[in-house]
């Protein structure tokens, strides 16, 4: 405490004698700290803005964050470090919201992070515009980030209502909060969408006329590698992604390795078999909960598929997606020390690593007829 209290006195101080700097609008690195509760650099215009309200603020967010490293993100870094060494530069995670916490946490060497779901990318503006409401606008960022931080994953029905409501809205920033605790320095945000060929395009008028609107944003870790991470805000549903062009783009980063959890069962249904299909033939590696793609989905000759945890089936909200052949695949899996999904206590949660047999060419995508017929598509 006596260490961050200096900090914030030093801050203060250099703003006071940096006037040219206070001239200029915050940088992208340093509004992503202010809103973590992490001090921005001592010349930055956010520095005078580190007032009481601003260290309550940072003292939640202090909390909340060392809890959810004790218990959840250093075991999963462990069990990454682990189990999955080889990473492929490409990581792509459906149905994610701003999650960029976790997908880190399970992923850390990707180059590139592709995360996508309905939610909006929203709006960071100059929070040095905002004094007034800057109090109640961090408490609404506090609140938005609750149910991730208690239970691993975000309640999608609070979100719709979470990420639209006042100045500081959308997916940015969260993404903004979880880059900079996760150690990351921003470097350039940059909003894009999708052309008719899936290619990344500057997004001036805010993705008028395109399907697919999102946000690219260069950061770098403490090994100083510049990595990217992309967020879209788009319709995986089958009748989105058919005409979005994001799984085109996808695509042309991969293949990749994949991440899901707390997805809402939507690939257990005919809606997602799009979706559901790509990842299949586009991941190389796959970690999931038993919210992701069904067991039955799985080519065994194709993949080595490795439980971990215990499967106790889905919570109540979501009826008739147990699967009795991952109920047998889990009868003597090895235990996980950490909690994941929508069973977040660790003695409940489960995970499938499914990790692609050498050799094995793609796509390897299996879907159903009408009549419920697995067919393996080539």
């Amino acid at each position: 405490m006596l260490q961050r209290r200096t900090i914030i006195a030093a801050c203060l101080f250099f703003a006071a004698v940096a006037p040219t700097r206070a001239a200029d609008a915050p940088s992208a690195n340093d509004t992503a700290r202010f809103l973590a509760g992490m001090p921005p650099a001592s010349d930055s215009p956010l520095a005078r803005l580190t007032d009481r309200g601003w260290q309550q603020h940072a003292q939640a967010f202090d909390s909340a964050f060392e809890r959810v490293e004790q218990r959840q993100l250093g075991r999963i870094r462990a069990w990454s470090g682990k189990h999955l060494a080889a990473a492929r530069p490409t990581t792509f995670y459906m149905f994610s919201g701003p999650d960029f916490l976790y997908v880190n946490a399970f992923y850390p060497n990707a180059k590139t992070y592709v995360l996508s779901a309905l939610e909006p990318v929203g709006i960071v503006p100059d929070l040095t515009t905002m004094r007034g409401s800057l109090p109640y606008n961090l408490a609404r960022l506090r609140y938005s980030l609750s149910s991730l931080m208690s239970y691993s994953f975000f309640i999608t029905h609070h979100m719709k209502s979470d990420l639209h409501g006042g100045q500081i809205n959308g997916a940015l920033p969260i993404l903004y909060v979880f880059l900079a605790r996760a150690g990351k320095t921003i470097q350039e945000v940059t909003r894009v969408r999708l052309d008719d060929d899936g290619a990344v395009q500057p997004d001036s008028d805010y993705g008028r006329g395109s399907p697919t609107r999102g946000v690219k944003i260069t950061f770098a870790g403490q090994d100083g590698d510049t990595r990217t991470l992309y967020y879209f805000s788009t319709n995986l549903a089958n009748d989105g992604v058919k005409s979005s062009k994001f799984l085109k783009f996808c695509e042309s980063l991969g293949p990749g390795n994949s991440f899901i959890k707390s997805a809402s069962y939507l690939l257990h249904s005919g809606g997602f078999t799009t979706v559901r299909d790509f990842l299949l033939a586009n991941s190389a590696v796959m970690v999931q909960d038993d919210s992701g793609v069904p067991l039955r989905f799985f080519n065994r000759k194709e993949r080595d598929l490795q439980p971990f945890g215990r499967y106790l089936g889905p919570i109540g909200v979501f009826p008739g997606r147990y699967q009795p052949d991952y109920a047998a695949l889990f009868r003597s899996a090895p235990s996980i020390d950490f909690g994941i999904g929508y069973r977040w206590h660790a003695h409940e949660s489960n995970l499938l690593l499914a990790i692609k047999k050498p050799g094995v060419p793609a796509p390897e995508a299996r879907s159903e007829n009408p009549q419920g017929e697995i067919r393996l598509r080539r």
